[in-house]
């Protein structure tokens, strides 16, 4: 059983920040004699003093300094934790998972997720970046609230986000761009290509490769988008994560017949739309506030 309580220790506190007992009844609208006999049985309790009065003014003793110091740790978290309880009070969720395929640009997952953070600031977010089927699979399995991924999965419903482009680049000392020609299917085919691993644990799909022998295999685009910068080979990136490497020189987009860009809508899935709450719709509207500057495109 503890033998001090917060509310003891938030008067102390007062007392210390408006200087004396008479100015600490007022800023917290208890009694002078309130506070003074909750402060003195607080000492009283601990057997150490807190307080010591110096000329007019009521300061804190060493020992009084470092025991209030790590009572306002304590007073800021039981704020914290009230906060919680008024927003679980109010329908908020606690906390939202979210699954977001990797060719979404990251900007804008960025903003969303900050503007979320301010307007719910206690709600946790659980965030899964993959690739290909592992965002609907995820889904499928009950795993999160809200998908960005180019496949819907079957028996849900998603609303078309964006247009997400994908370009053939390869470094621009890479043996492709030497061809001073447009280039063939057959002439990547000689060529290591790398290619992002389906992050599904079942069902694995390998998206856009070409067949070459030469195939490597990664987890992540950044991956992929640092081994193309070094010349190790060729792949097809999103727009939005290759465009920084172009305007430095670090990728070149590869002159193909045919097939140099490629494009996938992206859909914006609910677990279940009936069931979610407040912060998981704002950041779906966030998301889609983001998304806004793409080309519109037809409803799944």
């Amino acid at each position: 059983m503890n033998k001090t309580t917060l509310e003891q220790w938030r008067m102390l506190q007062a007392v210390v920040r408006h200087g004396g007992f008479a100015q600490a009844a007022g800023a917290i609208h208890k009694s002078q004699s309130t506070i003074n006999h909750a402060v003195h049985k607080l000492q009283d309790q601990l057997g150490l003093p807190l307080l010591e009065v110096v000329g007019r003014k009521a300061q804190l003793t060493e020992k009084g300094r470092l025991l209030l110091r790590r009572a306002e740790q304590l007073l800021e978290q039981a704020g914290q934790l009230e906060n919680i309880a008024g927003s679980l009070a109010q329908g908020t969720e606690a906390e939202i998972r979210i699954a977001i395929d990797e060719v979404y640009p990251y900007e804008y997952l960025a903003g969303a997720l900050q503007e979320l953070s301010l307007e719910y600031p206690h709600t946790r977010v659980q965030l899964m970046e993959t690739v290909l089927s592992g965002g609907p699979e995820l889904m499928q399995a009950g795993t999160v609230d809200l998908l960005i991924a180019a496949d819907v999965p079957q028996g849900f419903l998603g609303e078309a986000l964006m247009q997400a482009e994908f370009i053939a680049v390869a470094h621009p000392d890479h043996p492709l761009h030497q061809q001073q020609r447009k280039l063939t299917l057959q002439d990547l085919a000689n060529h290591r290509q790398i290619v992002i691993r389906d992050s599904a644990l079942g069902g694995q799909v390998d998206s856009g490769w070409l067949g070459a022998e030469q195939r490597w295999t990664v987890s992540h685009v950044a991956t992929s988008v640092d081994m193309i910068s070094r010349g190790m080979g060729f792949a097809w990136l999103p727009a939005s994560r290759v465009a920084p490497g172009i305007a430095k020189g670090e990728l070149m987009e590869l002159p193909l017949e045919k097939g140099s860009r490629r494009s996938a809508t992206l859909y914006l899935t609910y677990a279940d739309p009936d069931l979610a709450g407040p912060a998981t719709c704002r950041l779906a509207a966030l998301l889609q506030k983001e998304s806004s500057q793409y080309p519109a495109v037809s409803p799944a």
